[in-house]
């Protein structure tokens, strides 16, 4: 019997995988931490669309 862990060893993520995650995890910061100060007034859609996610983050907004 094999455990989970070995099947997921041979899995080889390409390199490429790694910077579009990294590249997603920077934009997501970017949003998240986004007031009004960066993007001004084209910043009230933004906030509001991922409204309700920054407060399941945890992410102060108000």
């Amino acid at each position: 019997m094999t455990s989970p862990a070995a099947g997921l060893s041979a899995v080889r993520v390409p390199k490429w995988a790694f910077a579009v995650s990294l590249l997603g995890l920077i934009v997501t910061y970017l949003v998240l931490q986004e007031n009004g100060l960066a993007l001004g007034a084209s910043s009230e859609l933004l906030h509001e669309f991922f409204h309700d996610g920054r407060h399941a983050l945890g992410v102060p907004c108000h």
